[in-house]
């Protein structure tokens, strides 16, 4: 049994806490990449409670990748088709579709 964000049953007994407890990477089995790759926006905080942890990511969020984006932020609209096929690729899909502009006003060059 492996508690994770998808999973929201919370362990009713010593023995599904103990089966949690082996299945977690340590020691004996590293993360799996999908694991590191939620730890990946995880804030420690040794001491200070929640004041710490607070702090802690407010100063995460002044660190963060908008400071140093080349990316323009603007409100634009487009058609529910067009949402929904990039939507329906996944997460990235902001991404996935901003390559697919740029491949299009690669192809076009302005006059």
């Amino acid at each position: 049994m492996r508690l994770d964000a998808t999973s929201r049953k919370f362990p009713a007994s010593l023995e599904e806490w103990d089966t949690i407890i082996k299945e977690a990477p340590g020691n004996e089995r590293p993360p799996t990449p999908e694991e590191e790759t939620a730890w990946d926006n995880g804030v420690v905080v040794k001491e200070g409670g929640y004041p710490a942890v607070r702090s802690a990511l407010a100063e995460n969020r002044r660190s963060g990748p908008a400071e140093t984006s080349n990316k323009v932020l603007l409100l634009v609209q487009y058609s529910p088709e067009v949402v929904d096929y990039f939507k329906s690729t996944g997460d990235g899909w902001q991404a996935r579709m901003d390559t697919a502009l740029k491949e299009w006003v690669k192809a076009h060059p302005a006059v």
